[in-house]
């Protein structure tokens, strides 16, 4: 990682979303364009909105911080969090898929893929250490009855 560059999940979906736009500009002639397609993005990218928005407002009611690496004073169990241990990385990886389905872009889908595998390695792993850190036995039961992912 770059010395004094921030580390954060929204910065490596926005990195991936900017590539996206770079690959659409820079190749157009692998990208296709589907109006239904196109419309399905646009779900698929609300959805996504909602989900975090739905994640952050259970943040803000435990009064735990949401940035990565920071510890956690709640062990968030309610909300979207009964489905997902990650909801926030998953609507990340929505938006980009949302993006690259809009975009008609094969690169973007291939974006989304790398976007999930780096949210699983530098942040998801990392934070179950944390939590099973914090909260114990609390933690290892929330982590066996929950996926990760979907």
């Amino acid at each position: 990682m770059i010395k004094g560059f921030p580390d954060l999940p929204p910065i490596w979906w926005a990195t991936s979303i900017g590539l996206i736009y770079f690959a659409k500009w820079l190749l157009p002639e692998v990208h296709w364009s589907n109006p239904f397609l196109s419309q399905v993005s646009w779900i698929i990218m609300a959805v996504a909105l909602a989900v975090i928005a739905w994640s952050g407002i259970w943040f803000w009611r435990k009064r735990t911080p949401i940035e990565p690496h920071h510890k956690p004073k709640a062990l968030i169990v309610e909300g979207p969090y009964r489905l997902s241990r990650n909801p926030i990385y998953l609507a990340l990886v929505l938006l980009t898929v949302g993006s690259a389905i809009g975009h008609g872009s094969i690169i973007g889908l291939g974006l989304a893929a790398l976007l999930w595998w780096v949210l699983d390695r530098r942040f998801a792993s990392v934070e179950e250490i944390l939590l099973r850190e914090t909260f114990g036995s609390d933690a290892d039961t929330y982590l066996s009855q929950t996926r990760r992912w979907v």
